[in-house]
């Protein structure tokens, strides 16, 4: 089988690097500590690049990019470290608005316009999907939302959220404008420096009810768990690099720490976790997506494996750096935390790896 990327693919990751090149770790730190926790100009620098367009068929305005394809740019992203939040605020809403039915919305996305975020989450709900303390009511020719949602990524950014609520037992996903009436948003920051939210919804008004049943909504979150577990390749890559960089220049006892072969064997258990890690990406992403259950099945698997082994990476890449390894003064403490956040979105290792032993 032949695995050399092709001339778009290649197109695309070297556009990635380019992009990501100039933030630095102080400059990452900057953006981080704004307001928002990240910049609306460089959010539409990367939609003219065309990379948010690929999550999107070309019926609907997008690129019609394969699951290798967007592997590929979010593995290059995660490699660079870059504080871009293509997975939450580009892929997955491109993914809903299309699927649901909302092309008008989705347009905006596509260009960068528009900040649209997923707010999926309840107090005592783990992971599940199924809505149960937001309610939908029926209002004339349209819906009003009434409850909370916890963990909603770029809550300060976003102009619209797509919030899942309990519509007679069924879980349906709602457009709400960020300044729809009785919406109210209190802020925090993630263990990556990014900001999310609590919203809570009064007998707020919906702008529109998307087409997605819960089967539909299952599908895009495995689609997201791949594409996570793509990213972390691309971080485990970089902790590792880095970390290969630093034991060569370290001196302890006059030699460079990088000698001592406990260290040596430790980052080669550190290489094989990597190579395996992206070996697995890649038989998931190539995975038949006509078999549903079994696709489903790949992509918890593929997150599971990544998410343990990259998270290992992490914890070798600080033990060998020490105590400065896990600051903010270096990229190393910046990629543990993505790692951290991305291993949890839609399900952390236990979560999914049990959805993968229950498909077995």
């Amino acid at each position: 089988m032949n695995f050399d990327l092709s001339e778009e693919q290649q197109m695309f990751v070297t556009s990635v690097e380019r992009f990501a090149a100039p933030i630095d770790v102080e400059a990452r730190r900057k953006l981080r500590l704004s307001p928002t926790g990240y910049d609306r100009g460089r959010w539409q620098s990367l939609a003219e690049m065309g990379l948010i367009a690929l999550a999107a068929g070309e019926d609907a305005g997008g690129m019609a990019g394969s699951p290798v394809d967007l592997a590929l740019v979010c593995e290059a992203i995660g490699k660079a470290n870059a504080p871009d939040p293509l997975l939450e605020h580009g892929i997955l809403p491109a993914l809903l608005l299309e699927r649901g039915g909302a092309g008008a919305v989705l347009d905006g996305v596509l260009s960068g316009e528009s900040l649209v975020t997923f707010a999926w989450t309840e107090r005592g709900q783990r992971y599940s999907l199924k809505a149960k303390g937001m309610k939908a009511d029926a209002a004339g020719d349209g819906f009003t939302l009434t409850g909370e949602k916890t963990m909603v990524m770029g809550a300060l950014m976003a102009d619209l959220f797509i919030v899942t609520a309990d519509l007679g037992g069924e879980t349906a996903c709602f457009l709400v404008p960020r300044d729809a009436p009785g919406l109210e948003v209190r802020a925090y920051r993630l263990a990556d420096g990014s900001i999310a939210g609590e919203i809570k919804l009064t007998r707020t008004p919906a702008s529109a009810k998307l087409g997605l049943d819960p089967a539909a909504l299952d599908g895009i979150v495995a689609d997201l768990r791949l594409y996570a577990a793509a990213e972390m390749v691309g971080l485990g890559q970089r902790l590792l690099d880095d970390t290969l960089a630093y034991v060569k220049e370290r001196e302890q006892f006059g030699v460079a720490i990088g000698s001592f072969q406990a260290l040596q064997h430790r980052l080669v258990d550190c290489y094989a976790k990597e190579e395996q890690a992206r070996s697995m990406l890649y038989r998931a992403a190539l995975a038949d997506r006509a078999d549903t259950a079994k696709w489903h099945k790949a992509a918890a698997g593929a997150k599971a494996y990544i998410g343990e082994n990259v998270d290992a990476i992490a914890r070798e890449a600080v033990q060998m750096h020490g105590g400065m390894g896990i600051t903010d003064e270096l990229a190393i403490g910046h990629a543990l935390k993505r790692v951290l956040v991305l291993a949890r979105l839609f399900g952390d290792v236990d979560t999914v790896l049990a959805e993968y032993a229950l498909a077995a």
